[in-house]
C-alpha cells in the first residue's frame, strides 16, 4: 500500500483536493485511476475524444486550441472537466510535453465525485473562475 500512501499525500498538497480529510483522500486515491502518458502523446484532442478527468501528479502538458499553444498546465491542474459537465467534445487539445502521470476519473463518474465532495467542486468552480477571468484579462 506504500503507492497509495504516496498518492493521499500528494492529493493532500493539490489545492482540488486540500480541504477533503485522509479518509476522503484514501477513498479518492481508490476511486481514480492512474495513467501514465508520453512525450507527444495527445490526452485529449479538440472536436473529437475526451471522456475523464485528468489531474496532473507530474509533468506538464500543453493545451492547444487549433493547433496554437493557449495554456501548459502542470502539477495540480487538472483538465477534461468542462467537456465531461457540458457533454460536449473537449475545446482544444492537451498534449504531453514530456512523461506525464495523472489520475484519471472517467466522466460518468465524475457528477457523483463532485456531488459527493462539495470543496472538490467548490475547488474546481474557483478554478474555472480564474480561468475564466484571465481568458477576458487576455482578450480586452
Amino acid at each position: 500500500m506504500p503507492q497509495t500512501e504516496e498518492i493521499v499525500d500528494t492529493l493532500a498538497q493539490l489545492t482540488l483536493f486540500g480541504d477533503l480529510s485522509k479518509p476522503q483522500l484514501e477513498e479518492v486515491a481508490h476511486t481514480f485511476e492512474e495513467e501514465s502518458f508520453g512525450e507527444g502523446q495527445r490526452i485529449l484532442r479538440q472536436g473529437f475524444t475526451g471522456g475523464g478527468f485528468y489531474v496532473i501528479l507530474e509533468g506538464e502538458a500543453s493545451v492547444r486550441i487549433d493547433g496554437q499553444e493557449i495554456n501548459k498546465i502542470s502539477r495540480g491542474d487538472f483538465f477534461g472537466e468542462i467537456s465531461i459537465i457540458l457533454g460536449e467534445p473537449p475545446s482544444a487539445d492537451v498534449v504531453a510535453l514530456g512523461p506525464l502521470r495523472c489520475l484519471v476519473l472517467a466522466g460518468p463518474d465524475v457528477r457523483d465525485f463532485l456531488i459527493s465532495h462539495p470543496t472538490a467542486m467548490f475547488r474546481m468552480l474557483q478554478t474555472e473562475a480564474r480561468r475564466l477571468r484571465n481568458s477576458n484579462l487576455w482578450r480586452s
